[in-house]
């Protein structure tokens, strides 16, 4: 008796000693999964600033790196999604809102209502945006600021100017050479609503002018090919 005693006793150390050690290995590859980089969630230096925006779009002349993403992005980038900010926020000040990490979100870029364009999460990474990790893993992100609170949620012209520019750029480095809307999860132009019944972002006005959007970049990649 005493021998199948020990014997059990055996068993049930080796059994915890097993568990341990898997619980060791999934913490170690969490840990390693959720490293940041050391240039994330700080004021960047002007240095650093430039290597950051060099990396990106020539557009963007701020960066803010934020800790809400996936480091790296685990899609080629295909598709462009659209929100707005609901108000008209500093690019600063939306570079501190995202750099807490008890926000949980993100995006690549944003605009500003004087057409300004910033960096949050760089191309290379996934930022936190749409409600969909799989759209966002294939998708560049965009934020744009309203001159108008509430209603159709307005853009000013200079930011639909900017954003027009912004969305030619990444298409042309990421070779898409076209912007498809078709009002659904299937196009290469997306926006959040798609994806979160609960959000109407971004707004009516830019839903609105989704087509126009995607032509206007297709008909400028196009005649740039040519």
């Amino acid at each position: 008796m005493a021998e199948r005693h020990a014997e059990d006793l055996r068993s049930y150390l080796l059994l915890g000693a097993f568990a341990l050690l898997c619980a060791a290995a999934l913490l170690a590859w969490w840990t390693n999964a959720r490293r940041l980089p050391e240039n994330v969630g700080r004021t960047l230096s002007a240095q650093e600033q430039a290597e950051v925006l060099e990396r990106n779009s020539p557009l963007a002349r701020y960066a803010h790196l934020s800790p809400n993403a996936t480091f790296p992005r685990q899609a080629r980038i295909d598709k462009i999604t659209i929100h707005h900010m609901a108000g008209d926020i500093s690019l600063e000040r939306l570079g501190e809102v995202f750099a807490d990490p008890a926000r949980r979100a993100s995006s690549n870029y944003a605009i500003d209502v004087e057409g300004n364009v910033a960096l949050y999460v760089e191309e290379r990474d996934r930022a936190w945006t749409s409600s969909s990790p799989e759209n966002d893993h294939r998708a560049v992100t965009i934020e744009v600021a309203n001159d108008e609170r509430g209603g159709d949620w307005h853009v000013s012209d200079a930011s639909y100017a900017a954003l027009i520019e912004l969305c030619v750029d990444i298409c042309r480095r990421n070779g898409m050479e076209a912007l498809v809307w078709t009002g659904d999860a299937t196009g290469s132009l997306t926006i959040h609503s798609l994806f979160r019944q609960d959000t109407e972002c971004p707004g009516p006005y830019l839903t609105e002018k989704m087509p126009e959007i995607a032509a206007e970049v297709t008909r400028r990649l196009q005649a740039a090919s040519t």
